[in-house]
């Protein structure tokens, strides 16, 4: 007797109903820990996109009348569920991106603290007053929504980048269209079913799915006002420069080389323990992991050996394992391009301190896995260096000093997150105000800023002028407008001019 196993498959949420759209397109969706295909994904087409967008524009227009305190509610109430379901989203983060439960509850805390920001959005979207500028005239300014808003991103954090984005927007009155990554799909749903729950009008919040097709159908749609997207430098570039083509407002937030310099007079047990942690969770796949670890003088036999010590005490198994530390990769293909550049690494004259590339998790051979590497003396010219690997591998650069560390850190193209070492005050300080990147750790390993601060980085790891969440969320998803008002009395002369008005 044959038995047949019928796969899932993953909706579009489309004018607040889950629905299989007019596009007859799919794709699989995987287990990466195992290596089979656990549901099937429905890929949008132009007119389900249309439809989309048509819905957001209809939405948008009462959505951002409607009151702050009706806003606020929503907000309150979707944060209360986001809560409530941080078992049930970590378990959809752990089966499709690998990463382990712990970390996968992680991302959700990180975006509820987004989404608690964005419940004081009374107090965030206060204008000014300037009383009698000019004789019985007044000058007031407030901020209003752009309209129709659409997030793309990526699979390393389905959960906390949306909430990045989404509460930022709809509490300031956009309506919002997500285009995540068709790698791990099924939480950004059960966020539209949570959005539902907590009152957002059909329309708000919606959820396409797609490729390049997609992302090129919002990033020219003339009904769609701005562009928040999280993902590689090549892709942030295209982004930025097509969606900025066609009149919309775009914040691209591209990859990233993050370095950490550690000083000779660091605790180098709390050094080795961060870096470790920053270079091997959730496999590495960050924008904000540490890959370089820049070891200064006397410091660097040292460190290496205490990190080779806690590399190979990490255990790489299935994120649901209760004891795990570290899951596999997203896909076969980001696999094989770890391994490649880590032995073209070896190839050019580095040292394997830890090797992972033949790394097997018993019960789960056909799982994408990469165990946690660490190599030695890697230069600038080296592949592992120049590249982003994203993956868990974390090269060291040796220098002589903090200068010769910084001169490494700016002389990078990339200038998303950094971090230092050190027990020397001047030494951190010195650091912090002469390094090239936007953020900058003491003795912190992921510099990720809190939710009333922004996120964002320097150089190619950032497209647009304004950093994503915090003030500058507000800023992005809004548009000034200043009024400049006059009511004269009825028995008064005008007090036209052919002159502007000064007293």
């Amino acid at each position: 007797m044959t038995t047949t196993t019928t796969l899932a498959t993953i909706h579009h949420f489309i004018n607040g109903t889950e629905t299989t759209g007019e596009g007859d397109r799919t794709q699989p969706v995987y287990n990466p820990a195992t290596g089979r295909v656990s549901a099937e994904l429905r890929l949008a087409n132009e007119a389900d996109l249309n439809a989309t967008v048509a819905a957001a524009r209809a939405a948008a227009d009462s959505w951002g009348d409607i009151s702050l305190a009706k806003r606020t509610a929503v907000l309150f109430k979707f944060r209360e569920l986001v809560a409530a379901h941080v078992d049930e989203l970590a378990e959809l983060i752990t089966a499709e991106h690998g990463k382990v439960l712990s970390d996968a509850k992680g991302e959700i805390g990180r975006g509820l603290e987004v989404i608690e920001f964005a419940c004081g959005i009374p107090q965030l979207l206060k204008g000014d007053y300037s009383d009698q500028v000019s004789t019985g005239i007044d000058v007031f300014s407030f901020r209003e929504p752009l309209g129709v808003v659409a997030g793309i991103t990526p699979f390393n954090f389905p959960v906390m980048v949306p909430l990045w984005m989404a509460p930022m927007a709809i509490a300031t009155g956009n309506a919002f269209i997500l285009k995540p990554s068709e790698r791990d799909p099924s939480a950004p749903m059960l966020l539209a079913q949570l959005w539902k729950r907590a009152g957002l009008p059909d329309g708000v919040f919606q959820v396409l799915h797609g490729g390049k097709e997609t992302v090129d159908g919002l990033l020219t749609h003339p009904d769609v006002d701005g562009i928040s997207f999280v993902g590689s430098t090549p892709i942030a570039q295209y982004v930025h420069e097509t969606a900025t083509k066609h009149g919309k407002r775009v914040q691209a937030l591209g990859g990233a080389k993050n370095h950490a310099i550690v000083m000779p007079d660091a605790d180098l047990d709390n050094a080795a323990d961060h870096l470790a942690a920053a270079a091997f969770g959730s496999a590495g796949e960050r924008c904000m992991a540490i890959s370089v670890a820049v070891a200064v003088g006397d410091a660097a036999d040292l460190i290496v050996k205490k990190v080779e010590e806690r590399a190979l005490a990490i255990k790489v198994a299935n994120g649901t394992e209760p004891d795990a530390d570290m899951g596999p990769v997203i896909t076969p293909a980001s696999k094989e391009r770890i391994l490649r550049i880590v032995t073209e690494a070896e190839t050019a004259g580095a040292a394997m301190v830890v090797d992972g590339r033949d790394l097997v998790v018993p019960g789960h051979e056909d799982g994408f896995w990469v165990g946690p590497t660490v190599i030695d003396h890697v230069t600038a010219e080296m592949t592992a260096y120049a590249e982003e690997i994203f993956g868990p591998v974390l090269v060291v650069v040796r220098v002589a000093d903090l200068e010769e560390g910084v001169a490494l850190i700016n002389s990078n193209p990339y200038g998303n997150g950094t971090a230092i070492f050190t027990s020397n005050g001047a030494a951190a300080r010195k650091f912090q105000r002469s390094v090239t990147v936007g953020m900058v750790g003491i003795n912190v390993p992921l510099p990720v800023p809190v939710a009333y601060h922004s996120f964002g980085g320097w150089k190619n790891s950032l497209f647009g002028d304004k950093h994503i969440y915090g003030p500058e969320g507000v800023s992005f998803y809004t548009r000034g407008k200043v009024i400049t008002s006059r009511w004269p009395e009825p028995t008064h002369a005008s007090g036209a001019s052919y002159n502007f008005p000064s007293n």
